[in-house]
């Protein structure tokens, strides 16, 4: 349950790293408010999911999820560019949440 957790919390993660963009410096209420939010529950979660979790593996997950996310969603929403480099960055990211999980386990 802890993993699932820590899944939704680096999910909440992109949602405010995304609605940063859309606040214009916190000056749009909609989307300050999401971006708020979204911080709020990202860091409640991840405080949930450190309970039965160890602090270095939850927050490299946490955060790759992030930016792996965030990094998809540019290139998806925001016109970032998409380029094999890149994508092959991401995918370095994406093996290494994965060998911080096997190790975990």
């Amino acid at each position: 349950m802890a993993w699932f957790t820590l899944v939704i919390a680096g999910l909440f993660e992109v949602g405010w790293a995304i609605g940063l963009k859309y606040t214009h410096g916190f000056t749009r209420l909609g989307p300050t408010a999401f971006t708020v939010a979204s911080m709020a529950v990202s860091l409640g979660l991840l405080g949930l999911a450190l309970k039965s979790l160890p602090v270095g593996t939850a927050y490299a997950v946490w955060t790759g999820i992030g930016t792996i996310g965030t990094a998809i969603l540019g290139m998806a929403l925001l016109g970032e560019p998409a380029n094999a480099l890149r994508l092959a960055c991401i995918g370095l990211i994406v093996a290494g949440i994965v060998g911080l999980k096997l190790v975990s386990a």
